[in-house]
């Protein structure tokens, strides 16, 4: 039996290290992430100071619990991989609309979000970048499906 007992102790060495990594998860969604890395991007004339969600974590907490947005600033989702790319409000507070963005910088669709609600709002085809905004930020400036934002992120067209 006493063989077992280091065993046992890393066993609840893992648990209490999960569950503190998990504390600490729901303990940043209470407060806004304001310590992203940021990248200029720019709508035509337009420009947008995002901070990047590149992390897992960073992905997941998003926008949430942000009672203000400055009119010119977003958050740009990154992942690794394109792919059909979902998002929903859950502890946002604010009104956003969700670029979807090829690797080139033209925009897939626009979706408009309701604060702290759980409908999912979806990519039409895979993407490997998402751009949050103020709702009605990309209305007011005629950004549609097919206007092609730029920035140091996004590739050049292959071909060109």
């Amino acid at each position: 039996m006493s063989a077992l007992f280091p065993v046992a102790r890393s066993i609840s060495r893992l648990a209490l290290a999960a569950g503190l990594a998990a504390g600490a998860l729901a303990q940043a969604q209470e407060a806004p992430q304001l310590d992203l890395p940021r990248v200029e991007l720019s709508a035509g004339m337009h420009r947008i100071d995002a901070q990047v969600a590149h992390k897992p974590g960073e992905r997941q907490i998003g926008l949430m619990q942000r009672k203000s947005m400055p009119p010119q600033e977003g958050m740009l989702f990154v992942f690794e991989e394109p792919g059909v790319q979902c998002f929903w409000m859950k502890n946002t507070l604010l009104p956003l609309t969700a670029a979807f963005v090829a690797d080139d910088g033209t925009v897939v669709n626009l979706e408009d979000m309701k604060p702290q609600t759980t409908d999912s709002h979806c990519s039409e085809k895979p993407v490997r970048f998402v751009l949050e905004m103020n709702q009605g930020w990309f209305k007011a400036r005629g950004i549609k499906p097919g206007f092609k934002l730029s920035g140091p992120v996004f590739a050049p067209a292959k071909g060109r």
